[in-house]
């Protein structure tokens, strides 16, 4: 790109910045996440979670998610998806975890998602929380699960429960682990 000449060098590079700050804010948010899978005899089944919050409350069908969450700039996105995997579930993972590629869901956001055999007790999970103002202009803040339950679902299931933009995420799994859980 070339200077402005009509602008002195300081305000070039104010101009500059606030051009990179704009483009920032339009660039898409981007999550990374984990989807959890376990065969039970010949069924696949996937570990969703469904979002805390009094937003969320009464929505099921379409709602529920792979545990993830947001990335911070250049963060690595196995890091982040393993932290936030940690963070929602309380279920620390050190096991290698396979790709699953990036999605764009229905606002643009991209999701890379990682995905692990394992199970896990969804009585057990313990997700950190969030605060916001509840009911809306009380004055009052609430504290709120920032998952409020997690639950196994075999992939037919899954296709109601999960977010629609998530959906391919469970096709990518069936690719590679095959539709019963067993490796193709």
């Amino acid at each position: 790109m070339q200077a402005n000449p009509v602008l002195s060098d300081g305000a070039e590079n104010a101009w500059r910045e606030q051009r990179s700050l704009k483009a920032a804010r339009r660039a898409p948010a981007a999550s990374a996440g984990i989807l959890m899978y376990r065969r039970l005899g010949p069924r696949l089944e996937v570990l969703l979670v469904h979002p805390g919050g009094p937003y969320w409350r009464r929505k099921d069908e379409g709602a529920w998610s792979i545990p993830k969450g947001e990335m911070d700039g250049e963060e690595d996105a196995m890091a982040v998806a393993r932290r936030e995997f940690a963070e929602e579930t309380g279920v620390v993972l050190d096991q290698p975890l396979n790709a699953l590629g990036e999605i764009r869901q229905r606002a643009g956001k991209r999701v890379i998602a990682f995905t692990v055999e394992g199970d896990l007790d969804v009585h057990a999970i313990r997700s950190n929380t969030f605060e916001i103002e509840w009911p809306p202009r009380s004055g009052k803040m609430q504290a709120f699960p920032e998952i409020d339950r997690a639950e196994w679902f075999d992939l037919a299931a899954a296709r109601a429960k999960i977010l629609e933009g998530q959906r391919p995420l469970l096709d990518r799994l069936a690719e590679l682990v095959g539709p019963s859980g067993r490796s193709p």
